[in-house]
């Protein structure tokens, strides 16, 4: 059959494989013309950014490199390779080497050139020596005295270098105290050059520390230039751990002065006497103390341009320093009693305008940053006397102290981490007395990342703060009596009694840590610090405390000693069984008094009840035969607080726990060697 003209242009359908198949599509491959067969690049034999020099007609003669490109010929088995118009080039190693030769030869002489050449390359190599991991002490010490041969008469002419600068800190540091003495001294009359360079200044910082009795001369030599120091991007920051870390009250003062203005430098001793060193401990309110009344007012107007040039320049750092934080303290303290009420609120009023206004423009430029030492002051760092002068004095002004806590609010939670800014924070729950303020602001600052404070001492005591301020369980001596400065001057502007404050904060936080203790209580009284904060917050928040005390009587209720061998059972755990232990009795056992100081706001009779109904008789009876001491004291207060609790509900329960440890239970405590299984059959014959 003849296909039409229009069938004839049409491609026949695929037709399985088979030989005429295969036929056909050889034959389309043989009437293919054959295409020009592509041409491919040659490799590049250098970089496209290396450049190539021209060759003379010399080189070309010689052909030394011929071999390296040799012309393929026609119906090779490599005719895809082509020739290249440029010659591959061969980095000469040899030649390499003799120009980095040169090129080393060249620095030695430039090196050579500089001053002290030849001692600081005699330093160096004992250096090296001198400052290698792991030598003997002896063998250190010999390379120290190596060293000192080649520096000694020399320091104070090559300190000022960078590697030179390391050495001498390398004999300060592994050196004895007859070298380190021996450098401060040669050193004498440079300190204020030193501490303003980039590399010297951690030597002068480590004189500082190491060398005592040089210490005063060296804190001597920046008199005059404190407040230029301060401000000083190197400076600053080794005149900060000095008064911070290092002086003593005499070498502190001897910063401090520089703040009082010429005046009273002048008038003061300088020799480091005993009458100098006496005047030091009185600070400011010493150098006042006989002075007239213009005298007075030229230190303190001194006294404030200097803190004035501090805080106009806030950017610098210097604001954070507790050097700082010292003469705010001294110049509040001393306008705050001076006679004149009128000048007394005019000078604190305009330092008080300064010191917040450039704070609050400071944080606002540091967000980022989210400083852990932010505050009214502009700093953690505040003492406690600074932050309740801070407060004090405002209390009466509704705007002063809404800006104070506008500030603090953001910080808040960098700030009970702190020791010294959490003072700030204590002072405000202490004289404010405006609570619902405080229980809206602040509180909820501390509640909210209770999981994080609670891991550190610092945090804990933030937390405490709120339920049982200054009680000497979790607050040292030394803290209280800084915040009872305060509490003159809180009952002069305060019109809220002290208890009645306490109270409010305590009921404001009551709900949001019994909701966490509610939460996480079966893991929180594993951890012996934060079982102590559990129990405190049982025996003294307000509000229902039945979920929480639910959640801690669930994790005792189950298997004793327990069905895992690794994991030890709550009552087991000296720290656990404690808790237990002042939740049954109703607070915490008082020595001096020999007897347990009960809380008002917690009923130990309904925890004993709910006790005996979580955790059930096989567990109760389980920690008294089979357990250690812990569970057996544990059950002797269940049954004490049974018995003071003189309801119908604890007479029911009372006659169940009495049937618990009657007949074969009885005579195997008795059988028993527990430490306290007397105490224990004594309380279940009271029941």
């Amino acid at each position: 059959m003849v296909a039409s003209k229009g069938q004839s242009k049409k491609r026949s359908a695929p037709t399985q494989g088979g030989p005429k198949s295969k036929k056909a599509h050889l034959e389309r491959r043989r009437e293919k013309p054959a295409s020009a067969p592509a041409e491919k690049k040659p490799k590049r034999s250098r970089p496209v950014t290396q450049v190539v020099e021209e060759e003379s007609e010399d080189d070309d003669d010689e052909g030394e490199d011929v071999g390296a490109f040799e012309d393929v010929e026609d119906g090779d088995e490599n005719e895809d390779v082509m020739e290249t118009d440029e010659p591959k080039t061969f980095k000469d190693p040899q030649a390499s080497k003799e120009a980095h030769k040169a090129q080393k030869i060249l620095h030695e002489q430039r090196k050579a050139l500089k001053p002290h050449s030849t001692l600081l390359a005699d330093a160096k190599r004992v250096w090296c020596l001198a400052n290698a991991q792991n030598v003997p002490p002896a063998e250190r010490q010999k390379h120290i005295d190596d060293l000192m041969g080649v520096i000694r008469g020399h320091v104070k002419e090559i300190v000022f270098k960078h590697d030179a600068s390391r050495i001498v800190q390398t004999a300060v540091k592994h050196g004895r105290q007859k070298e380190r003495d021996e450098i401060a001294l040669e050193l004498k009359g440079s300190y204020l050059a030193l501490v303003q360079s980039k590399y010297s200044k951690f030597l002068v910082s480590k004189l500082i520390r190491l060398c005592t009795t040089h210490r005063p001369a060296i804190l001597k030599e920046f008199q005059g230039h404190v407040l230029r120091l301060l401000l000083h991007r190197e400076a600053t920051s080794v005149l900060a751990d000095a008064f911070e870390l290092y002086a003593n009250t005499y070498e502190r003062a001897l910063l401090v002065r520089d703040f009082y203005g010429k005046e009273a430098t002048l008038a003061t001793v300088t020799s480091g006497s005993e009458q100098d060193k006496e005047l030091a401990k009185k600070g400011l309110a010493g150098l006042l103390e006989n002075a007239d009344n213009d005298r007075r007012r030229r230190i303190l107007t001194s006294l404030k341009e200097s803190l004035t040039s501090i805080f106009n320049n806030s950017d610098k750092g210097a604001i954070t320093h507790a050097v700082v934080h010292r003469v705010l303290w001294e110049y509040i303290s001393v306008v705050t009693s001076l006679p004149d009420e009128a000048e007394s609120t005019k000078h604190f009023r305009e330092i008080f305008e300064l010191q917040m206004s450039r704070h609050a423009g400071r944080a606002r430029a540091h967000k980022r940053r989210q400083q852990s030492r932010a505050g009214i002051l502009g700093a953690g760092h505040s003492e406690g006397q600074l932050a309740a002068s801070h407060f004090q004095p405002t209390l009466k002004l509704w705007q002063d102290r809404k800006q104070i806590i506008k500030v603090l609010k953001p910080h808040v939670e960098r700030m009970c981490l702190d020791d010294e800014a959490q003072t700030v924070l204590f002072t405000a729950l202490d004289v404010i007395d405006d609570t619902k303020l405080l229980v809206k602001t602040l509180v909820p600052e501390i509640t909210t990342p209770v999981n994080t404070l609670v891991e550190t001492p610092q945090g804990r005591r933030a937390i405490l703060y709120l339920l049982v301020p200054r009680t000497r369980r979790h607050f040292i001596p030394a803290q209280i009596a800084s915040l009872a400065e305060t509490d003159a001057l809180r009952a002069q502007t305060s019109k809220k009694a002290v208890d009645v404050r306490q109270a409010e904060v305590r009921a404001g936080a009551s709900e949001a840590l019994l909701a966490w203790v509610k939460q996480k209580g079966g893991i929180l009284l594993r951890e012996p610090a934060a079982s102590l904060v559990v129990a405190e917050i049982m025996l003294f928040t307000e509000g229902d405390k039945s979920g929480a005390s639910q959640t801690l009587l669930r994790a005792v209720s189950a298997t004793y000693p327990g069905a895992d061998e690794t994991t030890t059972h709550p009552i087991d755990l000296p720290h656990s069984s404690r808790l237990y232990k002042t939740l049954l009795q109703g607070g915490h056992f008082n020595r001096t008094a020999n007897s347990v100081d009960r809380s008002s706001s917690w009923d130990c009779g309904a925890f004993a009840r709910d006790f005996v109904e979580i955790v059930g008789q096989d567990v109760c009876v389980a920690m008294c035969t089979t357990g250690g001491c812990n569970g057996t004291f544990v059950i002797a207060e269940l049954c004490g607080a049974l018995v003071t609790s003189d309801d119908d509900h604890s007479a029911e329960t009372r006659k169940t726990v009495k049937r618990w440890f009657s007949g074969k239970v009885r005579k195997t405590i008795e059988a028993g060697d527990a430490k306290g299984k007397k105490v224990l059959l004594d309380r279940i014959d009271t029941l």
